[in-house]
């Protein structure tokens, strides 16, 4: 079976180990809160993606793309380890604060130190969301903030620390907040307030968006955020630059290293909340700030793209696009995107958003270039954001060690078009509130929630906020995604003993390393 396999490391033999000046740079983009149906290859008519769809020209679209869980930290972890990350019982792992430990432990193999083990420059730039220092004691956003993306693989690291609706609203460079005044000194809580300044439920009459009772915290440029933040204002980020700040890094980056190989992650902050547009993307669609953003996020592939071409590189390079999971309308922020939608579909006709364990929740883009070896075309087969690690072995020619990527599956011969390989046939699906799904062949089977309450949001949640009100699974569920893909006719009452031997396997799965 798939994770027995990958357990074992019984990957295919490695394409292009005999051969290392082969070796592609590997740029992995990583959108957030990107849906299915969000853009044009994948169908979206209401939003232009020239650059995305373009990359899906020259390179392999997937159908089956999965993000193995339906929020943001949880699908990083299981990305960058290639474990899921429910398998997590030491460290933090749901939507973490901005101030939340490191996740991995430092030493533990990750996509990035596999590179660099291969000889290759790695970095992080744009949003990271994996935790920031050791647990036992705070974060000191005016000191050395480690550990971090460093020390879990990254040469550099040009970063946020968790979502761009969070403080503290800082970039860090390394282990430093970049342009902090000494005198004016970070404090951050979740906890309790830190600050005089004003917050958004005390002066709504300041905001650009006006936000829920969760996002209704301290004010930066004139966005509410999560949590409490003093001082630091030097250093702080405008939102509406945060897109040309990132692309600007990597084309840096790409140029600075263009010699010999080298791996960047640029984790985008769109089409996350807040959403809010640089002044050239205002109006460029129908759909208000969210669909102004997609386009934003579009543009931002576009100068990843351009870098490479200019660099020289573009026909070595393979590029991936995806998101770390499905869509959300309302996130927090009232920017009519709901109301502006219109008949636009961002889960593309499948059923859920972020945060739930359906398809909306975690299908999402996938789409790979490398001319010359990624196989133009679409592709049915599934493939999934935790498979990044094996499949990069098999790429630089390394086995894993026994013990890591224990849910990681080479898709090497997949990418490329090439016979054998293993094909995977089942993944977990990971949403709120401790729900586990498990996508089998044509089956997809969602348990009963165990437990009548909603986990994994972070600070300030509401359980009956409509968000995330149908985690909660009242009975089991099974649907054939063949014939229903929008998982709309509940059939486990039809078969039952299907539903008996997908339990057990996923309990297997789950009691499995």
């Amino acid at each position: 079976m798939l994770l027995s396999l990958a357990a074992l490391g019984l990957f295919a033999a490695p394409v292009f180990a005999a051969n290392p000046t082969a070796r592609p740079n590997v740029v992995l983009i990583v959108a957030d809160d990107l849906g299915y149906g969000d853009v044009g290859c994948y169908g979206a008519r209401a939003i232009a993606t020239p650059h995305i769809d373009r990359l899906a020209a020259q390179g392999r679209r997937f159908t089956q793309g999965y993000a193995p869980a339906s929020t943001c930290t949880p699908s990083r972890y299981a990305l960058m380890t290639g474990e899921y990350a429910w398998r997590q019982q030491t460290k933090q792992t749901t939507i973490l604060d901005g101030d939340a430990p490191l996740s991995i432990t430092p030493g533990h193999l990750t996509l990035p130190s596999l590179l660099k083990q291969a000889g290759y420059t790695t970095a992080l730039i744009g949003k990271w969301h994996l935790g920031l220092g050791d647990g036992e004691h705070a974060v000191d956003f005016n000191g050395d903030i480690r550990p971090g993306p460093l020390e879990v693989g990254f040469d550099s690291a040009f970063f946020i620390p968790a979502t761009v609706d969070r403080v503290p609203t800082v970039f860090i460079e390394n282990h430093r907040v970049i342009g902090l005044d000494p005198t004016d000194p970070i404090r951050v809580s979740y906890q309790k307030r830190v600050s005089n300044e004003p917050t958004g439920a005390e002066r709504p009459d300041l905001l650009k968006q006006r936000a829920d009772a969760q996002h209704a915290g301290v004010i930066v440029n004139g966005i509410s955020r999560i949590g409490s933040m003093s001082g630091g204002k030097d250093a702080r980020w405008i939102d509406e630059d945060l897109a040309d700040v990132i692309a600007r890094r990597s084309a840096r980056f790409i140029e600075a290293h263009k010699a010999k190989p080298f791996f960047l992650y640029l984790g985008t902050f769109d089409p996350h909340v807040p959403r809010v547009p640089h002044a050239r993307f205002v109006g460029a669609t129908q759909l208000g700030p969210r669909g102004d953003v997609i386009a934003e996020l579009d543009w931002t592939v576009g100068e990843v793209l351009a870098a490479l071409d200019r660099a020289g590189v573009a026909d070595n390079t393979l590029v991936i696009v995806t998101s770390d999971n499905g869509p959300a309308l309302f996130d927090g922020y009232f920017d009519q995107a709901e109301e502006l939608n219109g008949d636009h579909r961002p889960a593309g006709g499948l059923r859920g958003w972020k945060y739930l364990a359906y398809e909306g929740g975690t299908r999402v883009p996938f789409i790979a270039r490398w001319p010359g070896h990624v196989s133009v075309g679409v592709d049915e087969r599934m493939i999934c954001l935790s498979d990044l690690l094996a499949t990069c072995a098999s790429l630089t020619g390394q086995k894993l060690p026994a013990g890591t990527g224990t849910d990681s599956l080479d898709q090497l011969r997949v990418l490329t078009g090439q016979p054998g390989g293993a094909i995977r046939t089942e993944l977990v699906e990971q949403g709120i509130s401790n729900t586990l799904a498990l996508r089998a062949g044509e089956w997809k089977f969602i348990p009963a929630s165990p437990q009548q309450q909603v986990s994994g949001m972070g600070s300030g949640a509401n359980p009956s906020d409509k968000r995330w009100g149908e985690s909660i699974v009242r009975e089991d569920a099974l649907y054939n995604l063949a014939t229903d893909p929008a998982e709309q006719v509940n059939v486990a009452a039809k078969y039952p003993a299907t539903v008996s031997a997908l339990r057990a396997r996923l309990e297997k799965i789950k009691r499995s390393r």
